[in-house]
């Protein structure tokens, strides 16, 4: 008897046919000992990096390639906010990675004007620039100082009468050109000087510094609401509001780089927000795509009037993938109420770690706010990181003697309470090594050690 051909099931069997053969033809991922040789050989050797590969995540934990889980406290240095594979997240990257990676600041797309009136509705701003990187929104901000500064009366091809930028001794604002200019630590910026021109450097929360160093030629003043590489330092209320007086009275911008500590990090949307008034400028990165790279400027109308089309761009700044990604970042912040969350397990850590102290007499501070907290010891802090990777968690440590904590906004009671455990283990039980000088025996109080960074 003759059998009817059944095109369904034809084409059933070709795609099955078909998915076979590229599950077969799929590429197996390189042996971990195979991607360290490459990384030693292939790299620049700008890291020293820990030889484990890690291969995902999952909230509060990642993963290396032998199955090795880690409580995460190190957040991608302050970028992962959200802990890994965060299920709205990776919903939205997979809908609009099979839209629209990338368009071009040519044309409007669906997502960077929402996320703009979002970020200033958040900041209480104005007017947002975006950018590739935290760096690359510093030397925008550098840009908009400038130009702010510059008079009609001013050529265009002569310096501005208001040109200085004043910056904070530890501070640290990235790596280019014009960020590692009005970076303090001599180690990031000695090896390529001569650099930007202007730049001078005001003792930390030193507001007699200041106001001697503040005049017309001052064009702006950048700090860090909380020093993050420098070792978790807070600005004073006081230093805070006589810089924003000062920028005032002489006619400069006040800019806050909250890269680090914005976007909910300390329990507010904001870090400046805790004062009085609020920056001319805010720079933000890190956590606003959810680990993938964008960057933004925030600034006042005053100040955006300034610029015009054809005197600052970007290339990949505020496409689509990224602005949707961000956008949906700061819904599940609102809408998952992360900042209560935040401040709650931030009272926790710091009642755990106070206890810890009383405990181990070479704990010497602990400083920060919300989920930015730093554990300043009085010998050496790398072993402690070290110890802590073997035993499955990941710190940091920043100017060799700060134990640096950035957990994600996710977390839970429980965890902080895993954390707690896992470090009072890790302080009982490692090797102690030199001591670090005393920074009361050697600066004011208004003025932390500048020891060497990482």
């Amino acid at each position: 008897m003759h059998k009817t051909k059944n095109p369904k099931m034809k084409n059933i069997k070709k795609m099955a046919s078909a998915a076979g053969s590229a599950k077969k033809a799929a590429p197996r991922a390189p042996k971990t000992e195979a991607i360290l040789r490459d990384a030693d050989k292939f790299l620049l050797p700008t890291y020293k990096r820990q030889p484990i590969v890690f291969t995902h995540g999952r909230g509060c934990y990642v993963y290396d390639s032998r199955g090795k889980k880690y409580l995460d406290f190190l957040g991608g240095i302050a970028v992962n906010a959200l802990g890994h594979a965060h299920p709205r997240i990776v919903k939205v990257i997979r809908r609009e990675s099979a839209r629209a990676i990338h368009l071009s600041n040519l044309f409007h797309n669906s997502f960077q004007g929402p996320l703009a009136r979002t970020l200033a509705e958040w900041s209480g701003m104005d007017r947002v620039f975006f950018s590739n990187s935290g760096a690359e929104a510093i030397e925008g901000a550098l840009k908009l100082a400038r130009l702010h500064g510059r008079a009609s009366t001013d050529a265009p091809a002569s310096p501005a009468r208001k040109y200085r930028i004043l910056a904070l001794d530890n501070s640290f604002h990235g790596r280019t050109f014009g960020a590692v200019s009005v970076t303090s630590t001599e180690k990031y910026r000695l090896p390529f000087a001569p650099l930007v021109p202007g730049v001078e450097f005001v003792r930390f929360n030193d507001v007699a510094d200041l106001e001697s160093k503040f005049d017309d030629t001052v064009c702006a003043i950048l700090l860090e609401t909380i020093q993050g590489e420098g070792g978790i330092y807070p600005v004073s209320e006081e230093f805070w509001n006589r810089a924003r007086s000062l920028a005032t009275k002489h006619g400069a911008l006040l800019i806050a780089d909250e890269i680090q500590c914005g976007l909910g990090r300390t329990g507010r949307y904001f870090a400046y927000q805790k004062f009085p008034s609020k920056p001319d400028m805010a720079v933000v990165a890190k956590p606003l795509a959810a680990g993938l790279p964008l960057g933004a400027i925030l600034t006042t109308e005053a100040v955006a009037q300034r610029i015009a089309p054809g005197l600052h761009g970007t290339t990949f700044g505020g496409g689509p993938l990224a602005c949707a990604t961000a956008l949906e970042f700061l819904n599940i912040v609102d809408s998952e109420n992360l900042l209560a969350n935040i401040r709650a397990r931030a009272e926790e850590l710091h009642d755990g770690l106070v206890d810890l102290a009383t405990k181990f007499d070479f704990i010497r501070e602990i400083r920060g706010e919300g989920l930015m907290i730093g554990v300043e010891l009085s010998i050496d802090g790398a072993p402690f990181v070290s110890q802590a990777l073997d035993r499955g968690l990941l710190i940091n440590c920043t100017h060799d003697h700060t134990l640096r904590l950035l957990p994600p906004f996710i977390l839970s009671r429980a965890q902080v309470r895993q954390f707690l455990r896992l470090f009072e283990k890790i302080l009982a039980t490692t090797p102690q090594k030199a001591v670090v000088a005393d920074p009361a025996k050697t600066v004011s109080a208004s003025q932390p050690a500048l020891v060497a960074a990482r």
